[in-house]
């Protein structure tokens, strides 16, 4: 959850930790291993997992005590709610479980939400879609936002649509998830394996049915020593 965070260059460094502009939580829910095994588990087992989880549009620096208090809330309005943390204008409103990060970044919270649920095909809800819809409009991408995606997209390759324009989320967006990997078949088909008469250059074998012991017609001097009384087995192949 973005907070006060070191969003903007000169924030202060102290007693900061890494979150997810997008929960892990919130994203990790949505996909079946996770409901089943659990966090670490889905990271092992599910390539869309990890992707999401690493991606570096939706990590953010953020003051310790605030991204735990914030936990795996949606965003929201706390307006009943005192500043709780100092300088930080974050604020957390345990009794609807909402967290509302101060007005400055309030369109890049938006932006990047967008962004993870865009890439990744994710379903969000109306109630949460217009409130984000209204900040991304609100608050207009910055020249630190431009930046900080101009550097993220040399390290993964692509921008964040949502902060150069590309896209621009509207209530009933459908998402394009060109971000969701393909998943790797559980037993995926075997190469043909070449026949021995491929490798060997030979399509006869003889063989001794009692010593089970078998003879190439090409370059084995046993090919012809043996009898019809050792029970002859002749394939070719």
């Amino acid at each position: 959850m973005l907070s006060h965070v070191a969003l903007m260059p000169g924030s202060k460094r102290i007693g900061q930790s890494v979150l997810s502009g997008v929960p892990a939580w919130t994203f990790g829910n949505l996909r079946q291993c996770w409901k089943n095994v659990g966090r670490e588990h889905c990271l092992d087992d599910d390539p869309v997992i990890r992707a999401m989880e690493a991606d570096l549009f939706n990590l953010y620096p953020s003051v310790g005590e605030v991204n735990g208090d914030s936990s795996n809330f949606n965003y929201g309005m706390a307006s009943g709610v005192a500043p709780q943390y100092g300088q930080c204008k974050m604020r957390v409103d345990f009794d609807q479980r909402a967290a509302e990060p101060r007005d400055e970044v309030k369109g890049l919270v938006a932006r990047t939400t967008f962004y993870m649920f865009d890439r990744y095909n994710l379903s969000i809800s109306r109630q949460q879609q217009r409130l984000l819809v209204a900040w991304d409009r609100q608050y207009s991408v910055s020249a630190w936002e431009k930046e900080r995606d101009k550097r993220i997209a040399a390290i993964m390759g692509h921008s964040n649509p949502f902060v150069t324009g590309e896209r621009r989320w509207s209530q009933g967006y459908k998402a394009v998830g060109d971000g969701v990997l393909s998943v790797i078949p559980v037993n995926p088909p075997r190469a043909a394996q070449p026949s021995l008469a491929s490798v060997t250059g030979t399509g006869d074998i003889i063989g001794n049915r009692n010593s089970q012991v078998y003879h190439l017609s090409r370059g084995c001097p046993g090919y012809g020593q043996v009898s019809e009384k050792s029970g002859l087995l002749h394939v070719r192949i």
